[in-house]
């Protein structure tokens, strides 16, 4: 078989094992992820590339995004509120510095170089704090006005469970790709977005006024959900789009890169 390297390249970033609730700290030292993940970037067209924590590595880390032609960075435990100027509250969930310092690294570099990213509930999160935004370290702490948003699956919900509606931004990419003026979505996590970066515009907005999802204008694919659409990926076409819209624009990001080193 003739290999050709025409799939686009997809990193999704990793999780340290031990910020996860309940792991034993006698267990190895390892990096992990949902495959979910990876399955949904593949169904569409990706190769998807485990990206580990090398957050002291630098050199490394850079080498490992240049072989990469789109970022995904999937959810997990809290942001660490002093990447976002905030001292550590009591609401505040299990932490990972590793994993903020490399996707934070990685969604920077991603915006000066418009390589696309996509990402997926803490995803989100993290592409509003690299663009300059604030996050609420728990909504119903801070803000009991807010809805229910974490419905876990360790506390007895299923992934697929479908918390509440969302409604769509006329004019914005995710509403174009999801065909709908409301979408139902399910909903795993219990920070959110407090203060919108001013580059980034508001896509999706629950019913208690959460953004729910954000992205950049222009032709910059640059989009975060709240929610977790991978667990759809299968059975809703709309949020097949969405993935599908991503790899297209890895695919783009790829081929200009090539016909770039093809004119050097």
């Amino acid at each position: 078989m003739i290999y050709t390297a025409s799939r686009p390249v997809i990193g999704l970033t990793t999780q340290t094992l031990h910020s996860i609730d309940g792991i034993p700290p006698a267990l190895p030292q390892s990096w992990v992820m949902n495959q979910r993940y990876f399955q949904a970037a593949t169904m569409v067209g990706g190769v998807p590339w485990m990206v580990p924590l090398f957050d002291d590595d630098l050199p490394t880390l850079r080498e490992i995004y240049e072989r990469l032609d789109g970022i995904l960075i999937p959810g997990g435990v809290d942001m660490n509120p002093r990447t976002y100027g905030e001292e550590v509250l009591d609401c505040c969930g299990n932490l990972d510095p590793a994993r903020d310092r490399v996707e934070l690294q990685l969604t920077e570099w991603a915006i000066e170089e418009r390589k696309p990213v996509l990402g997926l509930c803490r995803g989100l999160q993290v592409m509003n704090v690299a663009m300059g935004g604030t996050l609420w370290q728990d909504l119903r702490t801070q803000n009991p006005d807010y809805h229910k948003h974490d419905y876990f699956p360790n506390a007895g919900f299923a992934r697929d469970h479908l918390a509440h509606e969302v409604t769509l931004a006329p004019g914005t990419r995710l509403a174009s790709l999801l065909e709908r003026r409301t979408v139902a979505v399910n909903s795993m996590h219990h920070q959110g977005i407090k203060v919108l970066a001013p580059s980034l515009v508001p896509s999706a907005v629950a019913p208690d006024g959460l953004v729910e999802a954000a992205e950049r204008e222009g032709d910059h694919f640059f989009v975060g959900v709240q929610w977790h659409p991978e667990v759809f990926e299968l059975a809703d076409p709309h949020m097949r789009h969405l993935f599908g819209a991503f790899i297209g624009a890895a695919r783009r990001f790829q081929q200009e890169r090539r016909h770039a080193g093809v004119a050097a």
